[in-house]
């Protein structure tokens, strides 16, 4: 049985003090989730009560950047679900490719694994030249991942065989070199990478894109924050413009969902229509 070191009420204390000094608002995350990881956070550091917890995060920016860290989902992989990268190599990069220049926002990209099958998924259609991606997340230490472009080598197997499985052609490892145990990727993927934090929960739109990619985010969140980045993601896509989610994430009962018309290959791929 799970023991609860926070309660309810700690957890809403905890994140309005979080509000009103730092700005990052939390409170629309599923509560029964984040209290979990608000939990596991104050076991595996130790606190002896929450006034420790409160007192800590308060006044302590470095240990503040922790708790985000650690309270934010970063559970992400390269070609993660292959087939949703084959039917974005098949049908969204053939259309994105009529356009003079391409914007691609990864909203919520964690450490970037995400990001970098994208970039070698427009090198090999040639498109990666005329691309801007834009990766964003509310976490910077997450980010500092990305920038350096360096991931687990013991997890490049595994990002081989989605690799291959998303209809790769290349050899995969002809991306990275590897030493010791990191594979660096090539840094010509990650020219065309703006990295910026930012906030679905609080900050706006901030250009116009002919794809979005967010997935795996937002089923952490509440249905007024889900409807809420929907609208974001509405704004801030172009008229026939793509969103891509996670799995298990539906843009169906969204207030803005009757904008959008689901591509008929049994991915998550949404085109917008009005």
């Amino acid at each position: 049985m799970e023991h609860i070191y926070i309660n309810d009420n700690e957890v809403d204390i905890l994140l309005n003090d979080i509000i009103s000094l730092y700005g990052y608002d939390f409170s629309e995350y599923a509560r029964a989730s984040l209290g979990r990881r608000i939990n596991r956070l104050f076991v595996l550091d130790k606190f002896v009560s929450f006034a420790e917890l409160r007192y800590r995060v308060k006044t302590d920016p470095d240990y503040f950047s922790h708790f985000v860290e650690e309270i934010t989902v970063n559970v992400t992989e390269m070609f993660r679900d292959p087939l949703f990268y084959k039917a974005l190599r098949e049908e969204v990069l053939p259309v994105l490719a009529t356009h003079p220049f391409i914007r691609i926002w990864h909203a919520g990209c964690s450490t970037g694994e995400e990001v970098y099958s994208m970039a070698i998924l427009l090198q090999e259609a040639n498109l990666l030249h005329k691309s801007l991606l834009y990766a964003t997340d509310i976490n910077p230490k997450v980010l500092e991942k990305l920038r350096a472009g360096i991931f687990p080598l013991s997890q490049m197997k595994q990002y081989s065989e989605n690799y291959i499985a998303s209809g790769g052609k290349e050899v995969f490892s002809s991306y990275y070199t590897a030493n010791y145990d990191r594979a660096k990727f090539d840094s010509n993927l990650g020219k065309n990478i703006i990295v910026s934090t930012h906030n679905l929960v609080s900050d706006r739109s901030f250009n116009e894109f002919q794809l979005i990619v967010c997935r795996n985010v937002l089923i952490y969140f509440d249905k007024p924050l889900k409807d809420k980045a929907f609208q974001l993601f509405e704004e801030s896509l172009e008229k026939l413009g793509f969103l891509a989610l996670g799995s298990k994430e539906n843009l169906k009962f969204s207030p803005v969902g009757k904008k959008f018309r689901q591509l008929d290959n049994r991915q998550k791929i949404w085109r917008k229509i009005e």
